[in-house]
């Protein structure tokens, strides 16, 4: 026990108590101090980038992803003319608090560094401005296309554009066809006893789910929305005779419920067999062309649709935008899907010959393929693939050889590469007995929009750039 008097050892605490006091506000003091002067500093040299948020392979795959950029002061609002995206691509600005975000109007180019600049970035309260830039490289762009064998099971194979290094992902006895989303596969295959199927897998082809079907019967036109894990497709009964049925009648899905019944797509006064149909790029509607002729721009289920005249076919609807080229009974034309504004399709400056195809691009450009006449008007079986800019200057990009067919011509995402089905040395390249027919040798030929010049030749077809099947 302590023989020290209470009195004193109380003076002690007390004592040690203020000086502890006393260090403490000291200690604290030198924080404000630094906290002041840390913050004025951040004020003084203008605002910093603490974060940086995007995802390179979503950017090169579709429209409408960002880059974001979260910085050490509340932002000034930062008009579009401050930003610089190299190489040159549409984008929109928003800011938000200490945020400002880039949107990319379109997919951004495979395997390019792309570098954004923001000048003149202020703090909300004022100060000195800075300059914040961002580089990031996209991945090398990988595909899936459609394998048949004769003698074995069918394939889709998963290749990048050299086409050395392709992976059979997915096989069956009998894929008809197949699309790919942001994050799986669906392919449309006919079992062991020649029963329809819908099967769903992720990219890579794990995970393999069967969809849910409206009935017994046979799918065609399948397709799949840039957005959202939604796919379509038209439906037929097995029984469709004299007493009537379902006759290619459209229905959607979406791969985030897989075990949902699929959704019909139903227009009220409108005959429900769909000839041909779209899904509207950037948003939910679809556009479709029932039997009857009658264009119909409607909502995800039928609702609120909106005719726009007659037309013989839909040609295409170009990534990342409202417009649509359709064929009408007095010719193509352009239609703005947002106002249903209309014009004639621009005239190419050189005469092409007889138009066959025409699949739209976003700056309002074309590629059209047409039959090669010779000087005397007669044709001589080659295939002529331009590109007609939104003024109508054409530059051939390949002429397909008259032992070729085309077959189809897709776009890539980005608008950067244009992909040529092909089937060689046609006369003796017979086709299989297939719901959608291909020749038993198919090709797809890759070529750059920019120069025509072949980036590769890759064996199978409907890859998965293509909004629709071939045909």
């Amino acid at each position: 026990m302590s023989t020290e008097p209470p009195t004193r050892r109380a003076h002690g605490r007390r004592r040690r108590g203020r000086a502890f006091a006393g260090a403490f506000a000291v200690v604290v003091g030198v924080l404000v101090v630094l906290g002041l002067a840390g913050a004025a500093a951040t004020v003084a040299q203008g605002p910093r980038v603490t974060d940086v948020q995007v995802d390179p392979a979503a950017a090169a795959e579709a429209s409408g992803s960002r880059l974001i950029l979260t910085t050490t002061q509340s932002l000034a609002e930062v008009d579009p003319s401050q930003v610089t995206v190299t190489p040159a691509t549409p984008f929109a600005v928003d800011t938000s608090g200490r945020s400002v975000g880039v949107r990319f109007a379109l997919p951004l180019w495979d395997d390019t560094e792309y570098t954004v600049v923001i000048d003149r970035v202020e703090g909300l309260g004022g100060g000195p401005t800075a300059t914040l830039t961002q580089t990031f490289r996209t991945p090398a762009a990988q595909v899936e296309l459609l394998q048949r064998s004769a003698d074995g099971d069918d394939a889709i194979l998963r290749t990048d554009l050299s086409g050395r290094n392709a992976v059979a992902v997915f096989t069956h006895p009998h894929i008809e066809d197949f699309r790919a989303t942001a994050t799986h596969l669906v392919m449309s295959v006919r079992t062991a006893d020649d029963r329809a199927g819908l099967i769903m897998t992720d990219l890579d082809g794990s995970d393999p789910r069967e969809l849910p079907l409206p009935g017994e019967g046979y799918i065609s036109n399948l397709q799949s929305a840039d957005r959202g894990d939604v796919i379509g497709y038209t439906f037929t009964d097995a029984g469709l005779g004299a007493d009537g049925g379902r006759e290619s009648e459209l229905f959607t899905a979406s791969l985030k419920d897989p075990d949902a019944a699929p959704r019909p797509i139903v227009v009220d006064g409108a005959d429900p067999s769909v000839g041909d149909w779209r899904f509207v790029p950037d948003t939910d509607s679809i556009l479709l062309l029932p039997f009857d002729g009658s264009l119909l721009l409607t909502g995800p289920e039928g609702e609120g649709a909106t005719t726009l005249g007659t037309a013989l076919a839909i040609e295409g609807i170009a990534r990342g935008s409202s417009e649509g080229v359709i064929e009408r009974v007095d010719g193509m034309t352009t239609i703005d899907l947002t106002d249903a504004t209309e014009a004639p399709l621009v005239a190419p400056t050189d005469d092409l010959g007889p138009v066959t195809t025409v699949t739209p691009l976003p700056d309002g450009s074309t590629l059209r393929s047409a039959a090669v006449l010779a000087d005397d008007g007669t044709p001589t079986g080659r295939t002529a693939i331009s590109h007609v800019g939104p003024e109508g200057a054409a530059r051939l990009l390949t002429e397909i050889p008259e032992t070729d067919a085309v077959l189809q011509v897709c776009v890539s995402p980005s608008a950067r590469y244009a992909a040529v089905l092909v089937a060689p040395d046609a006369v003796s390249n017979p086709y299989d007995t297939y719901q959608l027919p291909l020749p038993e040798r198919a090709e797809t030929r890759v070529l750059e929009i920019a120069d025509g010049a072949e980036v590769v030749a890759l064996t199978g077809s409907a890859i998965s750039w293509c909004q629709v099947p071939p045909g």
